[in-house]
C-alpha cells in the first residue's frame, strides 16, 4: 500500500476522535526563478491537529509498511515529545488510533 493511501485512510478514520489537518510541504520554482518554499519546519508531520476530546495538540509521521523515518521526521518527533502533546508514527489505520486513544508520545514508544 502506498503511504498516500495510508494517509489518507489515517485521516478519515481518525474524523471521530480528532480534528485532523494535512501538512502539505514543498518547493515551487516561481516564474522569476526564485524557489518557494512552503515555510513548515524540516520534517513537520504529515498529518497534525487536535484530540476532540480534551484539545491535545497530535504530531502523527504515517508510513507505510517498509517506511522510514528520515532523521529530520526522528529529530522534530523527538523535539515535540517534551511537550504535553500525542506524538508517533503510524503504519495503519489501527495504530493511528491507538495512538491518539491513548495520548502517547514518540519519545516513549521508540
Amino acid at each position: 500500500m502506498r503511504e498516500s493511501d495510508v494517509q489518507n485512510s489515517v485521516r478519515l478514520a481518525l474524523n471521530p476522535y480528532a480534528t485532523i489537518f494535512r501538512g502539505n510541504v514543498g518547493k515551487v520554482r516561481m516564474t522569476d526563478g526564485r524557489w518557494f518554499d512552503t515555510g513548515l519546519p524540516k520534517g513537520f508531520s504529515d498529518l497534525f491537529g487536535f484530540r476532540k476530546t480534551d484539545g491535545k495538540m497530535i504530531f502523527l509521521e504515517i508510513k507505510n509498511a517498509k517506511g522510514r523515518l528520515r532523521d529530520d521526521q526522528r529529530h522534530f518527533l523527538e523535539a515535540v515529545s517534551q511537550y504535553d502533546v500525542i506524538s508517533g508514527v503510524a503504519r495503519s489505520v489501527e495504530e493511528a488510533i491507538e495512538i491518539v486513544e491513548r495520548g502517547l508520545k514518540f519519545n516513549e514508544l521508540h
